[in-house]
């Protein structure tokens, strides 16, 4: 496994997330694909021992039952400092802005409620997960910065969101004196590459860490046109969000196929190996043993400048899908206060 610094920050992590979207009790959450508790523990010692030291999970994933499965699979089988935990809370509920939780009471709330899931004192890398479009950012700031000085969080990040947004918010962090964006998650793989268009730029100038999310696709980057697995047929979010763009993006994965067979490697570690090119450490959902080592294998990988344009010269521009498509790039003039 190799390491790196994350953004401008000292947190030295994988070049592997482990994404914990799939750990949790479905009963409580969007997803029916989620492994149990025993399921997850032995994949998370798995990855620990392969190396990842980096974990991402939610507040909203299954009802806070992924951030327990995940905090107590920490604290059977590692030490508190020798991990990078993430998390992410959401904007503000229509419910919270109509009883007038102001932005720094909610930041603080869904910390607290992340912490008491985690079973843990502070969180390295908390995270936006979306732009809140209903809350001044400099309320987020300011609720952040709080609860940076209190010692609850190292670093912060944001998750779906435009790079305007992103500039904004450190912008205006800048000019108040509060810690700035150090990583951003968003949509980003070989078949959906928009992110390439203004926020990599942004975060090549600005040494803003990727840490993209969906790099196999929900699994689309992983399995030959005839294969599928359970996530695939479950998932109604990813058919959501790759459906309509299903013929196109075939000729993209057939390519990806091809390189993989060259290569006698799998599918998975070439497009993985493709992100690495690209960003510090994408997000890899993992609900089974065998696929912490296809995306460890893929670290290793380094692709030539042949394979990558021959994986890269069919792409089309594909339209927002997901959170970032229901809000859409609402320009402001001035900085929010």
């Amino acid at each position: 496994m190799e390491y790196v610094k994350l953004g401008k920050s000292d947190l030295e992590v994988s070049r592997i997330c482990m994404g914990c979207m799939g750990f949790g009790d479905s009963e409580k959450g969007m997803h029916r694909w989620t492994i149990s508790e025993e399921e997850s523990k032995k994949v998370i010692q798995s990855a620990l021992e392969a190396g990842i030291n980096f974990f991402d999970t939610a507040v909203t994933y299954q009802g806070g039952t992924s951030e327990q499965y995940l905090g107590r699979a920490i604290s059977n089988f590692s030490e508190r400092d020798k991990v990078v935990i993430a998390t992410k809370f959401p904007p503000r509920t229509p419910q919270e802005v109509e009883a007038g939780i102001s932005g720094q009471e909610h930041v603080q709330n869904m910390l607290d409620q992340s912490l008491q899931h985690l079973g843990m004192d502070y969180i390295d890398l908390y995270i936006c997960h979306a732009w809140d479009y209903k809350t001044p950012i400099y309320d987020i700031l300011d609720g952040l910065n709080q609860q940076i000085k209190a010692g609850k969080i190292r670093y912060i990040g944001i998750s779906n969101c435009y790079a305007w947004q992103l500039a904004k918010a450190n912008a205006l962090a800048r000019l108040e004196g509060f810690p700035e964006f150090i990583s951003v998650q968003g949509h980003y793989n070989l078949i959906f590459r928009e992110e390439e268009r203004e926020m990599a730029g942004l975060c090549k100038e600005d040494n803003i860490a990727m840490t993209p999310y969906s790099p196999l696709a929900g699994g689309r980057l992983s399995k030959k046109e005839n294969e599928t697995s359970k996530r695939l047929q479950e998932d109604d979010y990813g058919r959501f969000k790759y459906d309509s763009t299903v013929n196109l993006d075939r000729l993209i994965i057939n390519r990806l196929e091809e390189v993989a067979e060259n290569r006698g490697t799998s599918m998975t570690e070439i497009a993985l190996a493709w992100l690495l090119k690209k960003v510090t450490s994408p997000v890899v959902g993992m609900t089974r043993e065998e696929q912490i080592t296809g995306a460890v294998n893929a670290v290793e990988i380094k692709l030539s400048d042949k394979e990558i344009q021959y994986l890269e010269e069919l792409y089309q521009p594909h339209k927002l899908v997901g959170v970032m498509a229901q809000n859409g790039p609402v320009m402001k003039g001035n900085l929010d206060r």
